[in-house]
């Protein structure tokens, strides 16, 4: 047994992080960490990278007391962490982002030849057969997301002997074909003796990369496995600690009166041309590669991007309107970028739910806190937000949570149209269950919904119509029940 983890303990404040936490992990495995959000699968990976301590337990590694006190003595001892937003210097090129921190020289200076040298030979490693080797000498803010990825896992691996590979969510911003090569870098890696701790909420690719699982619920271990023979049912159930028997619930649905028409709309850059009819009580989905488009058509839409041809009709008013008008108009935008522009991490879960909307929490200027608080306790309740309560500040919930926070507050404003851009990413199994029970009961009310979304089983599973965007031009809407999986992957690749 390569890495053994027994009864860990972990509090931060009254907050019970991880009680009891059990972990075996095998040379050469690749074994999924699983659990929702806030299960306490964040906390044990820092444990692991010597981010954070625990507070009793005990961790071995290859028969030996492991405890780092720091990520350069957990990456001294073979353990890598990289984690789900690639952490990279976009200015410094790809060569000295693989070496950061350790570049080869003396006396202050580089050695840049063994410098290349060595970030050659650590791209080697995690590029696959035939794949295109980047150049060392590019601006690493400039690479696609796919080798943003696999520049973070080279560096991962150029640090030292790395026996252990830790990666969180490593395809949360990856389409299917980055994922496919990642997958197989992953296998060629495990295949060299190193084991892989792989966190994902996706199980479908658990299933695909994975030999055995271990399931956190609540801090606590519950149970670990074998993944061959194991349903995908039956560890949806352990990690949500009830059955989830409806994924994606679908209501009877009446589409009504178009509230929003586009007629050949034009961005800056992107889109380059997009046309489509959004009715009430419909549910239409946009799917595309990454790049395609799709975030800056809905950016447009609500006012933030300029239109710069075409017309956009919402409900009566036609032409660019400003994003307070959106508001007023009853449209609301979910961004992607939940952390540049979705929260603001230092204020609490209650200004985070109300702050947009503060008119109706008080009178002549003045906000009740006992009124802005109870808003916001219904929400967290409504939502399964997992918070000590509404002036918790939003940074230290998971991610999964803060994105529940940011759909709260679009809740909050009471809209007629929602423009949802990847709603669910971050988000666990079980949460996304939730969120995909809302949508379908806005539907059925009549609100009309817009949603981008890089996983195809969503589209298919809440949408009523899907079109597709490729290289910034939007396809014919179609009914979700004539498209499948393939035939959305075969349109968006172009």
């Amino acid at each position: 047994m390569l890495l053994r983890v027994s009864e860990l303990q972990k509090r931060f404040g009254a907050t019970q992080a991880l009680r009891g936490v059990q972990l075996t992990l095998r040379a050469g495995e690749v074994h999924a960490l699983l659990g929702e959000n806030g299960a306490g699968k964040s906390t044990l990976l820092k444990i692991l990278a010597g981010t954070q301590r625990p507070d009793a337990g005990t961790l071995e590694l290859a028969g030996q007391r492991y405890a780092p006190e720091t990520p350069q003595q957990a990456q001294a001892l073979g353990v890598a962490y990289v984690s789900q937003e690639p952490a990279l210097c976009p200015d410094l090129n790809v060569a000295e982002n693989i070496l950061l921190g350790s570049p080869p020289g003396r006396f202050g200076l580089v050695d840049r030849a063994e410098q290349r040298r060595r970030a050659s030979a650590a791209l080697a490693r995690v590029l696959p057969e035939g794949a295109p080797v980047p150049d060392l000498e590019q601006r690493a803010g400039d690479l696609g997301q796919g080798d943003r990825q696999l520049l973070c896992l080279a560096r991962a691996l150029a640090q030292t002997e790395c026996r252990i590979l830790i990666l969180d969510e490593p395809t949360r911003t990856l389409n299917s074909n980055e994922a496919a090569r990642l997958f197989s870098v992953v296998r060629e890696l495990s295949k060299s003796g190193i084991a892989v701790l792989y966190v994902s909420h996706f199980l479908e690719e658990v299933e695909r990369i994975a030999e055995r699982y271990t399931v956190l619920r609540d801090g606590q271990f519950v149970q670990s496995g074998e993944l061959a023979g194991t349903t995908r049912e039956a560890l949806v159930t352990l990690m949500a600690g009830r059955e989830v028997r409806e994924l994606f619930p679908r209501s009877p649905r009446a589409p009504g009166e178009a509230v929003l028409d586009l007629s050949d709309i034009a961005g800056k850059k992107l889109p380059i041309s997009a046309s489509l009819t959004l009715r009430k009580g419909e549910v239409l989905g946009i799917a595309g590669l990454l790049g395609a488009g799709r975030s800056e058509l809905l950016r447009a839409i609500f006012g933030l991007d300029e239109v710069k041809r075409g017309t956009l009709r919402v409900k009566a008013v036609t032409g660019p309107v400003s994003p307070a008008g959106r508001l007023a108009q009853g449209v609301g935008l979910l961004s992607e970028d939940r952390k540049g522009e979705g929260l603001a991490e230092s204020m609490t879960l209650a200004d985070n739910i109300t702050l947009s909307k503060l008119g109706s929490l008080g009178s002549f200027g003045f906000v009740s806190p006992t009124r802005r608080a109870a808003i916001a306790r219904s929400f967290i309740e409504r939502l399964g937000i997992r918070a000590r309560g509404p002036e918790q500040l939003a940074r230290d919930l998971s991610g999964g949570n803060q994105q529940k926070i940011c759909f709260a507050r679009l809740l909050h404003h009471e809209l007629d149209v929602l423009l949802l851009d990847e709603p669910t990413r971050g988000v666990d199994v079980g949460s996304r269950a939730d969120l995909y029970r809302i949508i379908d009961e806005l539907a059925a009310r009549g609100n009309a919904v817009l949603m981008v979304s890089s996983y195809l089983p969503e589209l298919l599973g809440i949408c009523d119509r899907i079109a597709v965007m490729v290289r910034g031009r939007l396809g014919a809407a179609r009914p979700a029940s004539e498209l499948s999986e393939h035939a959305l992957l075969l349109e968006a690749s172009g």
